[in-house]
């Protein structure tokens, strides 16, 4: 690929270039669509604590979404305001947040005293056993909720239709939110599933709807262990997905007391953990 620049028409999210396209033996160039991947900084009163490797976009719903479930914040009330970092001549720094908290907030150093790099294609850091999870976190308290078999089988169309940025690279993934009626509460794309999921969980914890107990989560690719460690801390009942859970995934999901859907294509699905929750409607 050459001559790499931003789409105009979303400037932050596609960038468009020349692609050098095969057909069995015909050669052509043609313009084509990327999703942008850039490295975005974290800092917590002035103090770096994260490189995320992301899309850009809702930044400030990603750094608290980060925050809070990586463990390092523990309430949305611990912040202040998030703004865009200055340098040394009081400019904004490009794709780096300065998170303020309320004064006398410490915050929590999982793992000692390093700082997180995060991939996009990784998730969780610092942690990786259930039973530390658990031990912090505690498992969902046993609920009425219930979910029609219906409802689930219609999210996929519903969140596809949503994916502007996937219509047109065909590369991001996207997770929703969505009412127990199915109705769509809010979508966020991105190169990373999981930074998908903290921006939707960053937007609760800034506009006070926070946490979603009545609400099912659907990601569009594969659910990991660590889709399902962020689940648990926003105390979402169901999640599903498009293709497999890990088996850590299911492990977590039986232990925490969260619905786990994977495979869910046309009028099928297989259910991992807790189908008690649905319904045969």
């Amino acid at each position: 690929m050459n001559g790499l620049w931003r789409s105009p028409q979303d400037p932050l999210r596609v960038a468009r270039g020349t692609v050098t396209h095969w057909q069995e033996a015909t050669m052509q160039e043609r313009e084509d669509m990327l999703a942008v991947e850039e490295p975005f900084e974290v800092r917590v009163n002035g103090e770096s604590l994260a490189v995320i490797m992301r899309t850009p976009g809702h930044d400030a719903e990603l750094a608290a979404g980060f925050l809070f479930t990586e463990g390092v914040l523990h309430a949305p009330s611990a912040i202040a305001e998030i703004q865009a970092a200055v340098d040394a001549d009081g400019l904004p720094q490009p794709n780096v947040v300065d998170v303020r908290l309320q004064p006398g907030i410490t915050p929590a150093r999982p793992g000692g005293e390093r700082r997180f790099a995060v991939s996009s294609s990784c998730g969780l850091c610092g942690k990786n056993s259930i039973a530390d999870l658990v031990q912090d976190v505690p498992p969902l308290a046993s609920d009425r909720v219930r979910i029609s078999t219906t409802v689930l089988y219609r999210l996929p169309d519903l969140l596809r239709e949503q994916q502007a940025v996937f219509s047109h690279t065909g590369s991001l993934h996207a997770a929703g939110l969505f009412s127990l009626d199915g109705d769509p509460l809010l979508l966020r794309e991105d190169v990373g599933r999981h930074n998908a999921v903290d921006k939707l969980i960053g937007y609760g914890l800034l506009h006070q709807q926070f946490p979603f107990e009545r609400s099912i989560l659907l990601v569009s690719g594969r659910t990991s262990f660590e889709i399902l460690q962020k689940a648990l801390k926003a105390r979402i009942p169901c999640v599903a997905a498009i293709s497999a859970p890990s088996s850590l995934a299911v492990e977590l999901a039986q232990q925490a007391n969260i619905t786990l859907i994977g495979f869910l294509r046309g009028r099928s699905m297989n259910v991992y953990a807790h189908p008690e929750r649905l319904l045969e409607r």
